[in-house]
């Protein structure tokens, strides 16, 4: 998606941070959102669309807008995905049909656990996106500049430019390198090349990414947080609301709900089973939130002091960055659910009996997702396997 925001910057003559959105979209899918660009007429935008379109990309609904948008200003996404060469893991082909489809129910029914999903932290990387996100909150520049840079272990003109760049620290040099569709690297590497390798050059050259780019990072190593802080609600408690929880009061949440929705579970509640654990709550980190009171709230300690951040106030001044934290379900639930089994290369649903031939056949699926909930965490769920 940045790629795609640098080369529009480009054609338009505007700078990336002119463009406003309400989420990220991934790489790897066809996708659609509404976006804001400042300074630009609806003409303008018209009159690059034939070039655009050799991008592989397409801009429409144009019009004039008065307010831009902003990251988490949505309700939802809705997912349509195809799932092909089904196989089940336990031999039971017979049966296949039959497990899709408690698979499907125990999901619409249950939910899934909230996490968010592996491309917010970038899939199969030496550094993942949370370890730049920790960098920039110990206002080490120079670190997360290094470690944005880092190569993979591939022979490819990045990957050979990232290793020139971190061999020699010559912004310049490996500017000449990196290929012009990677529009990050190469911002970074201007600036770099303007203002040089200090602490005070790192800096301004995280300035060349737009704000929202600069707060991903660290959003990223909240993110990381609540995974593992969830995976540890879940093992130590269970599905059980225990005093010392945090649980929401409001049935319409979404995550940047106020700290006076949250409310504290009592030992009487905990008696009582007043909540339900689709009720439960844990903090995305940031200098506005609490904690729960009870070995949970106790885990966050120890991984703070264990990254370092024990004093940290969730704010990096020299980035204009501020990050207040909010507060995310630990329950998610698809709505909307629909299904088709479908013969590979023919669009009629195969309904015949109960056995499907596992080579041939493919799973649409279709459902809505809250905002920031992950459809790659729902499918997981469903299909009680990693990809």
């Amino acid at each position: 998606m940045f790629e795609a925001l640098g080369f529009l910057a480009i054609k338009l003559g505007v700078i990336p941070s002119d463009f406003s959105y309400a989420g990220l979209k991934d790489k790897k899918a066809i996708t659609y959102q509404a976006m804001v660009v400042r300074k630009v007429t609806p003409e303008r935008l018209k009159n690059i669309e034939k070039e655009i379109e050799k991008k592989r990309m397409n801009v429409f609904n144009i019009r004039s807008v008065d307010n831009s948008l902003r990251l988490g200003q949505l309700k939802g996404n809705h997912f349509d995905i195809i799932i092909r060469n089904l196989r089940s893991q336990i031999n039971d082909s017979a049966n296949l049909r039959e497990r899709i489809l408690e698979s499907i129910e125990n999901v619409k029914n249950k939910g899934f656990v909230n996490y968010y999903g592996p491309q917010r932290f970038g899939m199969g990387r030496k550094v993942h996106t949370d370890q730049i996100g920790l960098a920039l909150l110990k206002s080490e520049m120079v670190e997360a500049i290094k470690l944005f840079l880092t190569p993979e272990d591939l022979d490819d003109p990045v990957n050979r430019a990232k290793k020139y760049f971190l061999q020699t620290e010559d912004a310049k040099g490996t500017l000449s390198l990196m290929p012009e569709f990677k529009v990050r690297e190469r911002a970074l590497l201007e600036s770099l090349h303007r203002f040089g390798m200090t602490e005070e050059g790192c800096i301004q050259a995280w300035f060349s990414f737009p704000h929202s780019m600069r707060i991903f990072y660290v959003h990223a190593y909240s993110s990381k947080i609540w995974n593992e802080a969830v995976s540890y609600r879940l093992a130590t408690y269970g599905s059980r609301v225990v005093e010392g929880d945090l649980v929401c009061l409001d049935e319409d949440i979404d995550e940047h709900f106020p700290n006076s929705k949250v409310h504290l579970v009592t030992e009487e509640e905990e008696s009582a089973d007043t909540y339900a654990i689709h009720q439960v709550v844990l903090p995305v980190l940031g200098y506005n939130i609490q904690y729960p009171k009870n070995e949970v709230g106790q885990w966050y300690q120890e991984i703070l002091s264990r990254d370092g951040l024990q004093t940290c106030r969730f704010k990096v001044p020299t980035l204009k960055l501020n990050v207040p934290g909010c507060y995310r379900q630990i329950l998610k639930h698809p709505r909307n659910v629909s299904y088709q089994l479908m013969e590979e290369h023919d669009t009629d649903v195969k309904t015949e009996g109960s056995h499907i031939d596992e080579a041939t056949s493919s799973l649409l699926i279709s459902f809505d997702l809250d905002a920031s909930c992950y459809a790659t965490v729902c499918l997981r769920e469903i299909m009680k396997h990693d990809f």
